[in-house]
C-alpha cells in the first residue's frame, strides 16, 4: 500500500511589480489638481489645443451621463414606486419624504437669504447690467406646469426633459401598482433594465477623475482668476451657505431629530458626497446614494423609493441656496430694491418649484424661474454662466447629501432604521462598488438584514 500523498499545489509566483490600488478620492483629488494645472497653463501661455482638448474631456464626460439619464430616470421612478407595494404604510413614507424635503428647503432658502442680505454680493464687482444677456432657455411658471406633461413620449428623451420623464415614470408606476399582479412582467424587466443601465453608469462614474480634469481645467482656462475675483463674494457665499447647510444644518437634524451620530453618516455617506462634488449631477450620482443609504441602514425598498424621488427634485444647494443668494445679487447689480414679499417669493419658488432643476448639472432653468417670478431681468442669469461651473459643484455635493440624510432621518423617525448597520457603515472606494453590486442580492424588505459589505470595512 503506497504512502504516497498527493502534493501540495504549487503557489502562484508572487513576483513581478505590483501596482498598488490608488482609492478613488484620491484620483478624484489628482484629477482637479492636474485640472487646475492643465486649465493655469493653457491660460497663461495661450495654448489653444490644450484648452480644446480639457473642453472636449469635459463635453465628453457630461454626455456620457447624460446619455444614461433619460432612460436611468424614467425606469428608476418606475421602479421605486412598484418597490412601495413591498413597504409597509407606503403611503404614510411618502408623505413624511416629501415633508422633510419642504422643511429642508425652507430652512435652506432661508440661510441663503440671510448670507446674501449680510454680505451684499453684487456690491463691488465692477458689473453693470450691459454684462448680462439672455439664457437660451428661460423658466417661467407657465412652462413648469405644462410643461411637466409631454406631448409625446420621444421627446422627453431626445431633448432630455427630465420633468417629463419623472411624470411618465410615475404614471407608469402607478399604473403598475393599480394592475397588481397582472403587471409583474413589466415590473420584473424594468428591474432588469434599471440593473442594465446602472452597470452602465458604474463605468462612467470609474471616469470622473478623467472628466474632472477637463471640466475644472477647461473653467480656469476660459474664465480665469480674474473672473473668480470679481465674483469673489457671491462664489464665498454659496459656499458658505451650502457648507453650513452641509456640515451644520444636516449634523443637527440628524443629531437631533434621527437621534443618529452626524459624523458616522458622513463617514458612509462620503464616496456620494464626492462623487456629487466632481460629476456635477444629482441624477448620476444617484447609485452611489442609493448604496450609502442603503449602508447607513435605511431599508433597501424605502430607499429605491425615495433616493430616486430626490434625486430629480430635492435640491437644497441648486435649488435653495443659489437662487435665494443669485437673486439678491442680480437685483443689486440691476439696482432693484427687494421688499418682504420678493423674499417670501423665493422662499415659495424654491421650496415648489425645485423639481425644474431636475438633478441635472447647472441651475440656469431654475434660476430663471426665480428671477421670472420677482421680475428681475433675465439678463442677470447671463452674469453668472460664467462663474457657474465652480459653484456647480458644491451645490450638488450638497444637493446629494440632502438626498441622502431625509431618508435617515424618515427611517429613524419611522424605527425602520437598521441602527446596528448605520453604527458599522464605513467609507469605502467607489470604484468597488460596482463589484460590490454584482456579489449583492436583491432581498425583499421582510427579508432584508441592512449590513455593511465586506468590500466596505476593507
Amino acid at each position: 500500500m503506497s504512502t504516497h500523498t498527493p502534493a501540495a499545489p504549487e503557489a502562484k509566483p508572487t513576483g513581478g511589480i505590483r501596482i498598488p490600488k490608488v482609492p478613488f478620492w484620491a484620483q478624484i483629488l489628482a484629477g482637479l489638481v492636474v485640472g487646475v494645472l492643465l486649465g493655469w497653463v493653457a491660460r497663461s501661455g495661450d495654448v489653444g489645443w490644450l484648452k480644446d482638448t480639457l473642453e472636449q474631456i469635459g463635453n465628453i464626460f457630461v454626455q456620457l451621463l447624460k446619455l444614461v439619464v433619460a432612460p436611468l430616470v424614467f425606469f428608476a421612478i418606475l421602479v421605486s414606486i412598484t418597490n412601495l407595494r413591498k413597504v409597509n404604510n407606503a403611503a404614510r413614507l411618502a408623505s413624511r419624504t416629501l415633508l422633510w424635503f419642504l422643511i429642508t428647503s425652507l430652512i435652506a432658502v432661508a440661510l441663503g437669504l440671510a448670507i446674501g442680505l449680510l454680505t451684499n454680493p453684487g456690491a463691488g464687482t465692477g458689473l453693470t447690467p450691459k454684462d448680462g444677456a439672455k439664457p437660451d432657455q428661460a423658466g417661467s411658471w407657465i412652462d413648469f406646469l405644462t410643461g411637466i406633461v409631454p406631448t409625446d413620449i420621444i421627446t422627453p428623451f431626445t431633448e432630455l426633459q427630465v420633468l417629463q420623464i419623472v411624470f411618465m415614470g410615475a404614471v407608469m408606476g402607478i399604473a403598475a401598482l393599480k394592475l397588481g399582479e397582472r403587471a409583474k412582467p413589466v415590473i420584473t424587466l424594468s428591474e432588469t433594465v434599471l440593473e442594465l443601465l446602472q452597470k452602465a453608469l458604474w463605468w462612467v462614474i470609474k471616469l470622473a477623475p478623467i472628466g474632472s480634469v477637463g471640466l475644472i481645467g477647461f473653467a480656469i482656462a476660459d474664465y480665469g482668476w480674474n473672473l473668480i475675483s470679481k465674483y469673489a463674494t457671491f462664489t464665498a457665499d454659496v459656499y458658505i451657505g451650502c457648507a453650513i447647510v452641509l456640515f451644520g444644518v444636516y449634523p443637527l437634524l440628524l443629531a437631533t431629530v434621527a437621534k443618529v451620530n452626524p459624523l458616522q453618516f458622513f463617514r458612509g455617506a462620503w464616496p456620494a458626497i464626492q462623487l456629487g462634488f466632481v460629476s456635477r449631477s444629482s441624477v448620476g450620482t444617484m447609485p452611489v446614494t442609493q448604496k450609502v443609504t442603503e449602508r447607513l441602514g435605511v431599508p433597501k425598498n424605502y430607499t429605491s423609493f425615495a433616493v430616486p424621488f430626490g434625486s430629480t427634485t430635492k435640491m437644497d444647494g441648486c435649488a435653495a441656496i443659489y437662487p435665494a443668494i443669485a437673486a439678491i445679487f442680480v437685483a443689486e447689480i440691476f439696482d432693484v430694491s427687494l421688499g418682504l414679499q420678493d423674499y417670501i417669493l423665493i422662499a415659495f419658488v424654491s421650496v415648489i418649484g425645485s423639481a425644474a432643476t431636475a438633478g441635472l448639472t447647472g441651475a440656469t432653468i431654475m434660476l430663471t424661474l426665480t428671477l421670472s417670478t420677482l421680475g428681475l431681468p433675465l439678463e442677470g442669469v447671463g452674469l453668472l454662466l460664467a462663474i457657474d461651473p465652480i459653484l456647480d459643484m458644491m451645490r450638488t455635493a450638497t444637493n446629494v447629501a440632502g438626498q441622502a440624510v431625509v431618508p435617515v432621518i424618515v427611517a429613524a423617525r419611522e424605527n425602520i432604521l437598521d441602527r446596528d448597520a448605520f453604527d458599522s457603515a464605513t467609507s469605502f472606494d467607489v470604484s468597488d462598488l460596482d463589484n460590490d453590486a454584482d456579489a449583492t442580492p436583491v432581498q425583499d424588505a421582510a427579508e432584508q438584514k441592512p449590513a455593511v459589505p465586506a468590500a466596505a470595512t476593507a
